[in-house]
């Protein structure tokens, strides 16, 4: 979740991020909004699950 979506991911492939750091570089394949906090974290959490992986997965070896 991030308000700056550019530096976020500036912030991950500069290693500045512990704990993504081993798999650096990102390339984004997908983003969305959401109104507040509170649905940012749920769709986060969807994300981060198994399901939302294995989606993830997909929307990244169909470009």
């Amino acid at each position: 979740m991030t308000t700056d979506l550019e530096a976020r991911i500036e912030r991950h492939n500069k290693g500045r991020e512990k704990t993504t750091r081993p798999y650096a570089p990102f390339k984004l394949i997908y983003t969305e909004q959401r109104e507040n906090w509170k649905e940012g974290r749920k769709r986060e959490k969807y994300w981060k699950s198994g399901v939302g992986k294995e989606q993830l997965r997909k929307l990244k070896y169909k470009k």
